[in-house]
């Protein structure tokens, strides 16, 4: 027995006319700014949304430790400025305005790198020049770049690094064992949210594969919602629904990184952008289930509903599961036993019996075959 289809068994699996690309999938949203303009992007094209902020923000006005760090900037001249964030970069030279601390003049002589294009439009939006920008927007490629001597050398100058919520200890430490004096500046901080609840269940979600994707913006997002899986208890069955079962969507490459180092691929838009992270969901969650076929009818197993025929059927939780266990191995009689596993709610051979009744009815069309004696069949 084989859990793949064989090849004669797959239709076309081109857009279904009038169904929206989501219909059928739950996506999870993890981020803390514009979530609301992530979801709504998702919801446009079909997905049930689940918001579980797993970060929140410290306001930078109120943050003390961004106070500190400003005035040791202005304490003396400053020969390279790194900034990581376009958001971030702006803020603090708005909060250092508010607390009247004369920080864009400062800057104004020294080097600005820029790590991305959202940094160096901030740059150039606050009046000063941006000097290089790596192609891969990664703050490995800036320490690279530095201990490369394409900025002069460095042992002894000062070197401000804005950070974007996480310390950045490669950067840091690398800057250091170079010589130069690095100043840290940790322009905003993401604490835990305030209410925990929201994550709590989004992880044991994720552990029981009860989402069909989640969307990543932040590396400190990642690492948050980690933590909690390991305070709950589910880490490694979080790991493993990212590796075989949800799929984790990241912005970009930095966001990715603290799922990539558990072992864990990812998936990347071209660009790390809002839109196109959405259309990266869009392409990936349906490009993974088959449509089955040919015959009588076409079939499509999604996340919480099927495509029957090009019509979405939503289904319960119970006939979900016979269904998706069935179009594992089409056409390939399964036990009742078997059947019985996949079944949350455990029970006997009548349990099976009700799923499958529910699972026809609801279907409308006669997709699932009974085997006397044996189980039953996908008849596609």
């Amino acid at each position: 027995m084989t859990d793949s289809p064989p090849d004669s068994a797959l239709a076309d699996a081109a857009p279904v006319p009038g169904l929206l690309p989501l219909a059928g999938y739950t996506v999870a949203v993890t981020a803390a700014r514009r979530r609301e303009e992530l979801g709504a992007l998702l919801e446009r094209r079909g997905a049930r949304v689940l918001y579980a902020p797993a970060i929140r923000i410290v306001p930078l006005p109120d943050d003390t430790d961004l106070v500190a760090a400003t005035r040791e900037v202005l304490a003396a001249p400053v020969d390279l400025v790194v900034a990581t964030t376009g958001v971030g970069f702006r803020g603090w030279l708005a909060a250092a305005e508010a607390w009247d601390l004369p920080l864009r003049d400062h800057l104004r002589p020294a080097r600005v790198l820029a790590r991305g294009p959202k940094a160096r439009g901030a740059i150039r939006g606050e009046g000063l020049v941006d000097a290089w920008s790596p192609a891969s927007e990664s703050s490995a490629e800036v320490l690279t770049h530095l201990l490369s001597g394409a900025e002069g050398p460095l042992p002894g100058r000062r070197i401000a690094v804005q950070l974007h919520g996480d310390p950045l200890p490669e950067l840091v430490s690398g800057l250091q064992a170079a010589g130069a004096e690095v100043l840290q500046v940790p322009v905003y901080r993401w604490v835990p949210p305030e209410d925990t609840g929201p994550l709590r269940r989004l992880v044991t979600v994720i552990a029981a594969r009860g989402v069909d994707a989640v969307t990543f913006t932040s590396a400190p997002a990642v690492v948050s919602l980690l933590q909690m899986a390991t305070a709950a208890g589910v880490r490694a069955a979080v790991l493993a629904a990212f590796s075989d079962a949800v799929l984790p969507v990241c912005v970009g490459p930095v966001t990715a990184e603290p799922l990539e180092s558990a072992g864990v691929p990812t998936l990347q838009p071209a660009r790390a952008r809002l839109g196109a992270l959405a259309r990266e969901v869009v392409a990936r969650l349906p490009e993974r289930d088959p449509v089955l076929g040919p015959g009588a009818h076409t079939l499509q197993v999604r996340g919480h509903a099927a495509v029957l025929d090009g019509r979405l059927v939503e289904l319960a939780p119970g006939p979900m599961a016979v269904l998706r266990t069935l179009a594992r191995r089409p056409g390939v009689v399964v036990s009742r036993a078997e059947l019985l596993g996949e079944l949350s709610g455990g029970g006997d051979a009548h349990a099976v019996e009700m799923a499958v009744t529910r699972l026809r009815a609801a279907l409308g069309a006669p997709v699932v075959e009974t085997v006397v004696k044996r189980g039953y069949r996908l008849a596609v």
